[in-house]
């Protein structure tokens, strides 16, 4: 028998979902058509849009979030396993132990833990217990390992349940099945926004559920990150958890949450953490390890060396590898690692535009003429100050002035009230770069004093704003000026504006600062977001370390870098820095990039870019013209191009073509053929006396069509629901007026040949 005339649909329903639910699979494990990612969100000029989301045919899992087989589908044009490739691609991402294809005839398995593939008949398909016990005997995994795994996720009440996305099962299950296996020091990298807490609560709640951890420590060095927290994803613990406050803890709890400084006195005989014995914490994560823990001599160390055979978990997303600190050597290599550019591509974080601004005394340096006096009087070093010393060296006013006016310029050209935030060299510039913003944006702060605020250590009010600068729902403040304390952890959803206006040599800082704005909040018109860079910070977003794998390169010794102190940003020291004015300085280069599709930076010339992706679907005018008229529904091709980041709506924008149709956008734009605008294209039509073949209400309604064509283009015509609107209801009921043509076919068939007509040159 012949199944050739099957498509991919008729094979999943017909062949593919029967053998699997006879094989034993209830509807609680199969996810059909499982989408695992949201589709990235791809910037063009001010807008940003989705692209398609990867998405498996079939997810088989033993229970909840334990995946065991993909099945990808085929219809029976395609051999038994052309899909096989794309399913093993998928696999690789999700982890998942099994691949299956088929067209209907059968199955082609391949084993992901063996590498093995073999044929099976539709009725071979396995059971859930086959494949479970499979994967147990194949990865060795021993009873009481495979009890610690089978351990449920808490997934929550009501009607919107916390389900884990993909990457965040791999990581959890990961690290439950290694401390299942004895591994007792763990390395999570997971990039800002990804949800580490998320994640470090299902690893909490599944070992503590199973009786294989039972006192647990949650460590971090800021206070926001302990109460956000505690809020939120560990909220399910409040009857059993703690916050450790006046170095006192109360061993009635199971699980407690501390800064390090709650647990260690400076200069004491005895340590607060020394009042538990040694073997009290089972489970111990140290949240943003990349700050302490890495070094061998810093304090976070005494408590974790004092508390060693607990299972130790260092998260961050920006793992700390150097000659001279490495997080590696404590933790081990990480057991999953999810970048920033994967959580981009995936969509589950916001990618970014450069501006990248370059002011001439950046460029060239300044070098004050002979005699200069700052404005206290004192006659400047005759010598060459460069970017390095701007703020920290000497401060020149216009220079503060010039980078506040470009903020200011570019929020009142998208939306002023956009959160900001403005990485200043230290806590004396952030207060000087406050003022500027103030005096740029008076009107806004006339109404609102708090339109600008300063956010450093050192300043208790600026601190008191941080709740409602972070706040999704509050207006105020918009800019935040600060040094350090914005730098890491703190989850500002909203922060559209990231401005670099200080010297970043961290690759670990640097990466901390990007991620203060990759939260995605498409409710609130978060899409992306901008980095205006002074500083030619963005040059690192090409270096290989940038969004690689951790490498560690530790050789031991001392570390450059100081130890966590209690207050993570001390006052700015007294020191004398000459400050000037009355020196000219303007803006040389500016130059905008956007993230690709790819996960490139590209200058942003939105025009060539659309005409390059165009040109590479049609490499000629010809073979456009040709698919444009094959197609019934022109919007078709329209929507195919979006999807390979044609986004004619912008790029009309862009060129200032508003009255061109698509047809001759796309033709001009990717091919330099002279285009016609909608109402030349229409009147033509009507010179030609094609409508002569029609007459009362139906030449009424085609003229009617021509007209609303020139005026609003292609797409408004091809479908009867245009009958509804205005001139037509005015001219016939709709049904009316498809019986005028005959019925809905001879309806439909005259707007395609009318469409043939239009596009007639």
């Amino acid at each position: 028998m012949s199944y050739t005339n099957y498509s991919e649909e008729d094979v999943k329903y017909q062949f593919i979902t029967p053998s699997i639910e006879n094989a034993g699979w209830d509807k609680t494990q199969i996810r059909f058509e499982y989408s695992f990612t949201d589709g990235q969100m791809i910037i063009r000029g001010r807008k940003a849009k989705r692209g398609a989301r990867k998405r498996a045919d079939y997810l088989l899992s033993y229970k909840p979030n334990l995946p065991l087989a993909i099945v990808e589908a085929k219809d029976q044009k395609h051999a038994v396993g052309d899909g096989m490739q794309q399913g093993i691609h998928y696999a690789e991402i999700l982890d998942v132990p099994f691949v299956y294809s088929s067209n209907g005839s059968g199955f082609l398995e391949h084993d992901m833990i063996t590498g093995k593939e073999r044929e099976l008949y539709l009725e071979e398909f396995p059971s859930p217990a086959d494949l479970w016990n499979r994967m147990i005997n194949e990865k060795q995994i021993s009873d009481e390992v495979e009890d610690i795994i089978n351990e449920p996720y808490h997934i929550g009440s009501g009607q919107h349940p916390k389900i884990p996305r993909y990457y965040q099962r791999i990581a959890i299950n990961r690290t439950i099945e290694a401390i299942a296996n004895g591994k007792n020091r763990i390395l999570l990298v997971m990039a800002t926004g990804t949800g580490k807490t998320f994640t470090a609560f299902q690893i909490a709640y599944r070992l503590k559920k199973s009786n294989t951890k039972k006192k647990i420590l949650y460590l971090a060095d800021r206070n926001i990150l302990i109460d956000q927290t505690m809020a939120q994803d560990f909220k399910p613990f409040e009857k059993v958890m703690t916050k450790v406050q006046k170095h006192e803890l109360d061993s009635s709890y199971e699980v407690f949450f501390a800064l390090y400084q709650q647990l260690v006195t400076p200069d004491a005989d005895k340590q607060p953490y020394e009042d538990l014995d040694p073997e009290f914490f089972d489970l111990i994560f140290v949240d943003e390890c990349h700050r302490g823990s890495a070094k061998a001599d810093s304090e976070w160390r005494e408590i974790l060396e004092y508390f060693s055979s607990a299972t130790q978990i260092g998260m961050t997303a920006t793992p700390k590898e150097t000659k001279k600190v490495s997080n590696i050597d404590y933790f081990g290599e990480p057991i999953y690692t999810y970048s920033l550019k994967q959580g981009i591509q995936d969509g589950f974080l916001a990618p970014y535009k450069v501006i990248r601004i370059l002011t001439d005394i950046d460029a060239n340096g300044y070098r004050p003429e002979k005699g200069k006096l700052d404005i206290h009087g004192n006659e400047l070093e005759d010598r060459i100050y460069n970017t390095l010393d701007f703020d920290k060296n000497i401060i020149i006013d216009e220079r503060t002035d010039i980078v506040a006016s470009k903020i200011t310029e570019y929020l009142k050209k998208t939306n002023r009230f956009d959160k900001t935030i403005v990485f200043c060299v230290d806590t004396n510039h952030a207060e000087r770069m406050r003022q500027a913003l103030v005096n740029a944006n008076s009107d806004l702060v006339a109404e609102n004093s708090k339109y600008v605020v300063r956010i450093t250590g050192n300043d208790e009010f600026g601190k008191s704003q941080l709740d409602y600068f972070i706040d999704s729902h509050e207006k105020y403040p918009v800019i935040a000026t600060t040094s350090m304390l914005l730098s890491t952890g703190v989850d500002s959803k909203t922060t559209k504006l990231i401005v670099l206006d200080k010297n970043i040599g961290s690759m670990t800082e640097f990466k901390q600062i990007i991620g203060r704005g990759t939260r995605l909040r498409e409710d609130l018109d978060k899409t992306y977001f901008t980095i205006m860079d002074f500083r030619n910070n963005t040059r690192k977003f090409a270096d290989p370390g940038f969004d690689g794998p951790p490498v560690s390169v530790f050789e031991g010794g001392q570390d450059d870098f100081p130890p966590i102190i209690i207050d993570p940003e001390p006052p700015t020291p007294p020191k004398v820095v000459p400050r000037v004015n009355g020196v000219p300085v303007k803006i040389i280069l500016e130059q905008n990039q956007c993230y690709d599709e790819k996960g490139n930076l590209i200058t942003e010339n939105f025009i060539d870019f659309t005409r390059s992706n165009i040109l590479k679907e049609y490499n000629t005018l010809d073979e456009f013209i040709n698919t444009w008229n094959s197609y019934d529904k022109k919007q078709a091709i329209i929507d195919e191009l979006y999807q390979h980041g044609v986004f004619l709506v912008e790029l009309r924008e862009a060129s200032g073509k508003d009255d061109m149709d698509d047809f001759d956008l796309i033709c001009h734009i990717a091919f330099d053929k002279k285009p016609l605008t909608r109402s030349e294209r229409a009147n033509n039509v009507k010179k030609r006396d094609y409508l002569n073949k029609y007459e009362g209400i139906a030449r009424q309604v085609l003229e009617g069509l021509l007209d609303k064509y020139a005026s609003e283009g292609i797409r408004d015509i091809e479908t009867i629901r245009i009958l509804e609107n205005d001139p037509f209801r005015r001219i016939a009921s709709t049904k009316k007026i498809i019986n005028e043509f005959g019925g809905k076919d001879g309806f439909l068939n005259a707007i395609h040949d009318l469409q043939k007509e239009l596009y007639v040159d």
